[in-house]
């Protein structure tokens, strides 16, 4: 890469999949200023801007909305140490899925030779503990301490409630998502409510025990389109997009 390369606003937008339109939001909010603007009013992007770009990008992956993007960005300056901070994070993923991809073709295999299910293959790569990075960087090391001790606390019985309870609801979305309800309607209102609940409940979450903050409930709703991960506990891209709108509703007026 040459040192006094740099690249159009289109050029950038089909690189990383996204719309120059998102790419001026984010010079318009202080994110991302261009290296420079042509006569015509065309941004250009060079290095520095593309590494920048890069870690809004690592950064939107995790969840977080633009305000805490901002405030990450303007704490790690340093782009090195705080890329490589984030690679770590990505290894961790990569490896926490080999892990679960191996323990379900491991069970596959088992049942259908008929062998023994052992329960240390069968759950390898599941523990909660392999997010601890990941909520730490989202939302601090006091989130994830309060969330892991509740979640010691309740025991088998308790944790099997809380994962029926949870599995209850993403049910309930992927169903309302397949009837094409009216996100701004009664009955969708009411799940998005329902769900505001659900994560309020979660000792170390923002707004626990009296709901979730509004900055927090639509970080979250772009997180379950963008992440694969949450997509799929809402039948997909499609469905976690309904869940999204029908958020962002609820906070609309829930704020007034």
């Amino acid at each position: 890469m040459e040192e006094n390369t740099d690249w159009s606003i289109q050029e950038i937008a089909r690189l990383a999949g996204t719309t120059s339109r998102t790419l001026r939001h984010y010079e318009h909010v202080g994110l991302l200023e261009p290296s420079r603007v042509g006569h015509n009013g065309y941004r250009y992007y060079d290095r520095d801007a593309l590494v920048r770009l890069q870690r809004i990008l690592l950064l939107r992956g995790l969840g977080l909305g633009l305000p805490a993007i901002g405030d990450v960005l303007g704490r790690q300056a340093d782009p090195v140490t705080a890329l490589d901070h984030h690679l770590g994070l990505l290894r961790q993923d990569q490896d926490r899925l080999a892990r679960q991809i191996q323990a379900v073709e491991r069970t596959i295999s088992q049942l259908k030779g008929g062998g023994r299910l052992m329960a240390e293959d069968m759950l390898d790569g599941f523990d909660h503990t392999q997010y601890k990075d990941e909520v730490e960087q989202r939302w601090g090391a006091k989130a994830y301490a309060d969330s892991d001790a509740w979640w010691r606390g309740l025991g088998p019985d308790g944790r099997q409630e809380w994962k029926d309870r949870q599995e209850s609801l993403s049910a309930a979305w992927r169903d309302a998502a397949a009837r094409g309800l009216e996100p701004a309607g009664d009955e969708a209102q009411a799940l998005a409510s329902r769900h505001d609940a659900w994560l309020s409940g979660i000792p170390g979450t923002p707004g626990h025990p009296d709901g979730a903050p509004s900055a927090y409930l639509l970080g979250l709703a772009e997180m379950y389109v963008a992440d694969p991960r949450f997509a799929a506990h809402y039948g997909g891209a499609e469905g976690a997009g309904f869940v999204r709108d029908v958020l962002r509703v609820y906070v609309e007026r829930r704020d007034g």
